[in-house]
């Protein structure tokens, strides 16, 4: 940990991400010391209190398990932390620099726990403060901008005062166990990667489904939608990781290299192709896990066009994948959380159990991510029993995610493993520039599509599956959302 900073300043400290993930994995790596010994947590809010205010604010009992959770040292973990309000004003921002000191000497952290507006004027006011230079690194938690456009005047700021190599985009799915699974199971294991291709896979389905609403984000989400707000980040970043080639090792950019290439290789959308290729849905009232639930507009107070639900079929435009439709979807107000990656293998080219028994299903890998993590990995078997009349056979599931072997250890936060590498300063799970931009370019081409083809965000009810033009989007090509 040579290069590991000393000092970590969360804006945003006391927002409701604060406090209910990065509070609780900072504990956590400190109570497994891996923090440096003189580590120092400033946060900053807008609002005015001093140190112990804030402390005790931090509910450290309530976010954590309760095995845990200690509270000698919880005591001793919040000893390190202090509070400075930031609001904006030069006078603030210089009052922190004089908090952090000389410890800039020994590097600083800077996680953006904010609102996207407020990138810019932050990084603005840490430059003209002198919380920049080489030992200074900032984290931005996503979205980059709304748009390519925006997204690019926002990198130019950050930029203007951090260089590229300071700045750290943040996707909490990148931190998760099973993402990271993904690149061991592929480059890690010599039966996959021959068949990890057009040659062996039919399609990939990744599915990111919530059960939640609105929930307090009204004036974020109507206007940004499921597309902007789920598909250009989180969903781009795993179709990648299950697209990319080989890269020529772990290096941080190497692995960045690979996916930038990924997301560039995605075929736009045209207002001629669109609607064959996407559909957009909104939400009415229904049932979610047996409760009744508004609808969005009632929700929202207004009617409004803004899609809460997204079914893309995406094409990727190289050798590898020529051919494969990824199947995208997401949305609120579904009938139950989960994240998942489904790889449809192409089926035996030619049974010889068809005249001895049933027909053969394809292998598939199914990929959880949320609320479980683990993998599994669908063959063929055959039942016991003499087969008088036939072979019986089945699908089996193999577990490859080692959950077994992994039996008693704590699952960590994704946000653990983000705040010790941006802490150490390792880039690998963290979002480049010319990714994000990529990214914008194609969720851009989608967006201008929909709005020149006037595709309407069809209605569907609470606690389903989204509107039925969904289904028809992957049935048509003879294959169906795995539920």
């Amino acid at each position: 940990m040579t290069d590991a900073y000393q000092t970590i300043i969360i804006f945003g400290g006391t927002g409701d991400l604060a406090h209910r993930m990065l509070f609780p994995s900072l504990y956590n790596l400190y109570l497994d010391r891996l923090l440096p010994d003189d580590m120092q947590i400033i946060a900053s809010g807008r609002g005015a209190m001093d140190d112990d205010a804030f402390r005790a604010s931090i509910d450290l009992a309530k976010t954590l398990p309760e095995d845990h959770f200690d509270a000698d040292e919880a005591a001793a973990f919040l000893s390190r932390i202090r509070y400075c309000p930031v609001s904006g004003e030069a006078a603030q921002f210089a009052a922190l620099r004089d908090m952090v000191g000389d410890r800039i000497e020994r590097g600083v952290a800077v996680y953006l726990s904010t609102p996207p507006s407020l990138f810019a004027p932050m990084v603005e006011g840490l430059g003209k403060a002198g919380l920049a230079g080489p030992t200074v690194r900032v984290a931005m938690e996503k979205p980059i901008g709304h748009d390519l456009a925006s997204s690019r005047q926002v990198n130019d700021a950050v930029n203007a005062v951090f260089d590229e190599d300071r700045v750290f985009r943040v996707d909490h799915y990148l931190g998760k166990e099973t993402v990271q699974n993904l690149l061991v199971l592929r480059f890690g294991n010599t039966m996959f990667e021959p068949l990890w291709s057009a040659r062996g896979i039919e399609h990939v389905q990744i599915t990111v489904a919530e059960t939640v609403g609105l929930e307090g984000r009204v004036s974020y989400y109507d206007g940004v939608g499921a597309l902007k707000d789920m598909v250009q980040n989180h969903m781009l970043q795993l179709l990648a990781l299950v697209a990319m080639e080989p890269p020529a090792s772990m290096a941080p950019a190497a692995v960045r290299d690979e996916k930038v290439k990924v997301i560039r290789s995605l075929r736009p959308m045209s207002p001629e192709t669109v609607e064959a290729l996407s559909v957009r849905g909104q939400y009415g009232s229904g049932a979610v896990g047996g409760e009744p639930v508004r609808g969005y507009a009632d929700e929202l107070g207004e009617r409004s066009d803004t899609e809460t639900f997204v079914a893309l079929k995406a094409h990727i435009d190289n050798w590898r994948w020529a051919g494969v439709p990824f199947y995208l979807r997401t949305g609120k107000r579904m009938p139950e959380r989960s994240s998942e990656i489904l790889i449809q293998f192409r089926p035996v080219p030619h049974s010889i159990f068809a005249k001895k028994g049933k027909g053969l299903e394809p292998n598939t890998m199914l990929i959880r991510i949320q609320p479980q993590e683990n993998i599994q990995l669908q063959v063929m078997a055959k039942q016991p029993g003499l087969d008088r009349h036939g072979l019986n056979l089945r699908e089996v599931a193999l577990d490859v995610s080692l959950s077994t072997e992994a039996a008693g250890q704590r699952r960590r936060i994704a946000y653990e493993r983000l705040l010790l590498d941006l802490i150490e300063g390792d880039p690998t799970l963290f979002v480049r520039r010319d990714e994000v931009e990529a990214a914008w370019t194609w969720i851009d081409s989608i967006h201008q599509a929909w709005t020149e083809a006037r595709v309407p965000a069809r209605p569907y009810t609470a606690g389903t599956w989204g509107p039925s033009a969904a289904i028809a989007l992957i049935e048509r090509d003879g294959a169906s959302w795995h539920e």
